[in-house]
């Protein structure tokens, strides 16, 4: 077992164990991160194509692959446990297996969204499956029916046992029109995956179409599947008998390029962000640049110089917009600005529950209705906080770095879900940040 797997088998945050921050607290001081930063695979790109992973038995290599990220750590874990076997070398993840892979995950550790991929991935591939309930961030209601909905659609039979979630389709599943009443992320990714090994063809109406989603799509058309992507209208998915093995970089983090360019504006500093996906955040950027931030680029670097923060309006939706995941770092910028900032959140209305961590250090804010009203502090105040998802608690980490004294988080283990070295990249930019047992 490699340390990934290890890793990856802890059943609870209080366990240790190589690279992982559970059970400690993240102390940060005042800082002004200046210096060079290069941004890592992203998060919600990885662990799509890690599970499309198991629609093959042939080899898969992932370049540029984030290997410090706490999901992508769980989720090899998970590969392994279904007898795939993963090795990193060289900035790059190769999956092999000598056996099809079982139909069953046991899997004790701590769960991830993910699961409901790797139930289609599965199912697909063997005619049944069975997962744990997914986890991740609690960010309200967040139901499965969807995913059941599009696999029952596709010919499998779908149903509960405790907590666990199973289908199959003993005979395999079968192209179909599908419905989305909502645009779901996570449904149009496992529609793209499961239907790649239907027969036939899919059409899936109403789809996410967002970066990670065409970065699926080109990963699975490359693999041997006939994917159409006509918009934010459908998808067009005829599905192959079997699917090759490739090569594919992934693509760089736009949530993590977002973070480090907020970080720079409201420390003051003078960052330098290398791979930066500018092509992934035309929307966020006019906002950022409207709110104070002062960013150059050449190529794929982006160059942030110090700026000052204005209060910002955003309202969360449907790429190419702001989606839910960058609310949080919204409101940091939010909570250093003069002045006061609104923003709603259409997708996770409950999503706001943050700022009960941002006012122990000083920040005034109300909800009313779908609205977060933020009245941006003067001084802001070191505490003892917790990070109750990734995206808030690298919101206050970047807030500690402007707060007097010094803040502490708890459950910061969250923030290497989905950051990938993130402790390690934040001290190269000069930031005042250790963990504490």
């Amino acid at each position: 077992m490699n340390h990934a797997t290890a890793a990856a088998m802890k059943t609870s945050p209080s366990d240790t164990g190589e690279g992982a921050a559970e059970a400690r607290i993240l102390e940060v001081t005042r800082s002004k991160l200046e210096g060079q930063v290069r941004v890592s695979g992203a998060k919600n790109s990885v662990l799509r194509l890690l599970a499309a992973s198991l629609l093959t038995s042939e080899r898969i290599v992932l370049d540029n692959y984030p290997d410090q990220l706490l999901d992508a750590i769980v989720h090899v874990g998970m590969l392994e446990a279904l007898g795939k076997s993963c090795t990193v070398a060289n900035g790059a993840l190769t999956i092999t297996e000598a056996k099809a892979p079982e139909s069953h995950l046991q899997w004790e550790g701590r769960s991830i969204r993910n699961t409901l991929l790797i139930l289609g991935a599965l199912v697909a591939r063997t005619g049944a499956g069975s997962v744990p309930m997914p986890g991740g961030c609690d960010l309200g209601d967040r139901k499965t029916d969807l995913h059941e909905m599009l696999l029952t659609k596709l010919g499998a039979r779908v149903w509960y046992e405790g907590e666990r979630l199973f289908a199959e389709a003993p005979g395999g599943l079968t192209g179909a029109e599908i419905v989305l009443p909502l645009r779901s992320t996570g449904a149009t990714e496992n529609a793209l995956i499961a239907a790649s090994l239907a027969r036939g063809k899919t059409v899936l109406w109403n789809p996410h179409i967002r970066p990670e989603i065409l970065d699926l799509a080109n990963f699975l058309r490359r693999m041997g599947a006939k994917i159409q992507v006509n918009g934010q209208e459908s998808i067009e998915i005829t599905g192959a008998e079997q699917l090759d093995g490739i090569v594919h970089r992934v693509m760089p983090d736009n949530m993590e390029a977002m973070t480090w360019v907020i970080g720079s504006v409201i420390t003051g500093g003078d960052v330098e962000i290398h791979d930066f996906p500018a092509q992934d955040l035309e929307v966020p950027l006019i906002f950022l640049r409207e709110s104070g931030a002062k960013i150059f680029r050449d190529g794929d670097i982006a160059i942030v110089r110090s700026g000052r923060p204005y209060p910002v309006e955003i309202s969360t939706g449907p790429y190419p917009g702001i989606n839910s995941d960058m609310q949080p770092l919204f409101a940091a910028m939010g909570a250093c600005a003069k002045g006061e900032s609104r923003i709603v959140d259409l997708r996770f209305a409950g999503r706001y529950a943050y700022l009960e961590e941002f006012a122990k250090m000083g920040v005034q804010s109300a909800i009313r209705g779908d609205t977060a009203h933020i009245h941006g502090a003067a001084h802001l105040h070191g505490a003892d906080v917790r990070a109750l998802d990734l995206r808030a608690g690298a919101a206050l980490a970047l807030l500690g770095m402007v707060a007097d004294g010094t803040t502490r988080i708890a459950d910061a283990w969250q923030i290497e879900r989905g950051y990938d070295k993130f402790l390690a990249k934040a001290k190269a930019l000069n930031a005042g940040i250790n963990y504490r047992t």
